[in-house]
């Protein structure tokens, strides 16, 4: 029986360059894997070499295909709806750092801001907290805040967009 971690390999190499059949056999073993095409899930064959040597060499004339695969394709309409980009003319305020975002001083105190406050240069609108050094984080704009994309607690990295403001 062949390894899962091997056979799960083969697979990820497969795909990763878009191989269409992938066949290697061993004295003790055979695989066989075939997509039909490159949009398609793999198809998995596995069988001893005695057996797989006997359904070669079987006639092919009355016997039926044991399994078909049939791609499904799913139908793409004649004039898909716009995709509407719900973030357009927002402006990101980023973590200056990696550290813990904490949307209040403490959780006994309310958030710095909220979904609908206004905000300024001066503004500030979280803490995040890096080597036990608490940093209080300003806003990088005028406006709404108009989205909170992290909970109070979470990690954030370098660069990641905290909350999303319409400039006003």
């Amino acid at each position: 029986m062949i390894d899962i971690r091997k056979l799960k390999e083969l697979i990820r190499l497969m795909t990763a360059n878009e191989l269409l059949e992938l066949d290697l056999r061993d004295k003790d073993e055979q695989v066989t894997i075939r997509r039909p095409n490159i949009h398609s899930a793999p198809q998995i064959m596995h069988a001893p070499p005695g057996l797989a040597q006997a359904i070669s060499a079987a006639p092919m004339a009355n016997t039926a295909p044991v399994a078909q695969t049939i791609p499904v394709v799913a139908p793409v309409p004649s004039n898909p709806a716009p995709a509407i980009d719900v973030t357009a003319g927002l402006v990101k305020i980023e973590s200056p750092m990696v550290g813990t975002f904490y949307a209040s001083a403490s959780p006994d105190k309310p958030a710095f801001v909220s979904v609908g406050a206004s905000v300024g240069p001066n503004t500030v609108v979280c803490l995040i907290e890096a080597m036990k050094i608490f940093n209080e984080i300003n806003s990088s704009t005028t406006g709404i805040i108009e989205q909170i994309l992290v909970k109070s607690g979470d990690p954030v990295e370098f660069g990641q967009a905290i909350f999303l403001v319409r400039p006003t």
